[in-house]
């Protein structure tokens, strides 16, 4: 049965990984090559985070006024889009 494959499959990341923040930024950097490009305010406690390396992963981050920093999600082919400006005239 095909749905019930589909449901038995596993995520990427079966768990959330917590970390204190200035490791979990460090393993990012370090292991993974990746760079910090992008953050928004989730809450007063929470700080979104988007992290890309050259080779098109990213990965997703909340980092957490206590000092803890936890990946959410993780993927490939990051794509980022320019805005574009309305010219002037």
């Amino acid at each position: 049965m095909m749905l019930g494959d589909q449901a038995q499959a596993k995520s990427p990341i079966a768990e959330i990984i917590c970390e204190p923040t200035i490791h979990m930024h460090d393993k990012l950097t370090r292991q993974f090559g990746s760079h910090r490009v992008a953050t928004g305010v989730r809450s007063p406690e929470q700080v979104m985070e988007v992290w890309t390396s050259r080779s098109g992963a990213w990965t997703m981050v909340i980092t957490y006024a206590n000092g803890t920093s936890c990946i959410v999600a993780m993927g490939k082919d990051w794509l980022a889009h320019k805005i574009e400006e309305p010219a002037r005239g």
